[in-house]
């Protein structure tokens, strides 16, 4: 998965989003049957077929359940196992960004213990790029290369669920970061850390990488 992908939202994707705010809040109980179309199409200002796609992307969450000949009803999400990339559209960037700060310092850790050569060569390239785009104050040049510096991190850990995890939240993160720095200060900040993090990385110490990432990330605005 690249990391300088945006995920686009289609017209359906929004409706299903707004409609899944409004279960979530409760402005829909469990079992009460969802409005016809027609009405759901004058409330969001769409057509059938966007207000039939949001049903069916909020059916195959689990949100919705259709009785065939009766109609669709909402289901009870108490206990809802809505998929991981379906919740990360809807997750505030600040949100967001606390988990990739959690996920950072675990993958450091085992970055460290796992990492081969090509693994160091390659953070190594991504590494320089970060520093050259803080530097010209490169906000979307920085966050790429600050990106994809942890998914190679992450696939170093060897851990791949680990690295599976970042890669997903990685479709999230630029858009998140973007919205919450206005220029490269943070990453000013924190290059002194990011540097000591791939010492400890390329000195395949564990307690050192996990530090420095710690430390980085108490840096997060």
């Amino acid at each position: 998965m690249s990391a300088n992908i945006i995920t686009r939202r289609s017209l359906a994707d929004e409706v299903a989003a707004k409609l899944q705010e409004k279960i979530l809040k409760g402005g829909y109980k469990v079992n009460q049957k969802l409005p016809v179309e027609a009405d759901l199409m004058r409330s969001y200002g769409v057509g059938r077929s966007t207000i039939r796609e949001a049903v069916k992307i909020l059916v195959n969450s689990g949100f919705l359940r259709v009785q065939q000949g009766v109609g669709t009803f909402i289901e009870d999400v108490s206990g809802i196992n809505e998929p991981l990339f379906q919740r990360l559209k809807r997750a505030a960037p600040t949100d967001i960004d606390e988990v990739r700060q959690i996920l950072e310092v675990k993958i450091a850790e085992k970055a460290a213990m796992n990492r081969t050569g090509n693994d160091i060569s390659k953070l190594e390239y991504f590494l320089g790029k970060r520093t050259k785009a803080a530097d010209e104050n490169l906000l979307a040049e920085c966050i790429d290369a600050h990106i994809n510096f942890y998914i190679i991190l992450a696939e170093a850990s060897k851990n791949e669920v680990l690295a599976d995890l970042y890669k997903l939240f990685a479709a999230q993160l630029k858009a998140a970061l973007l919205n919450l720095h206005e220029d490269t200060t943070y990453f000013k900040e924190s290059e002194e850390p990011m540097h000591k993090l791939f010492d400890g990385v390329l000195r395949e110490d564990p307690k050192k990488a996990g530090l420095w990432s710690a430390k980085m990330t108490g840096q997060a605005a």
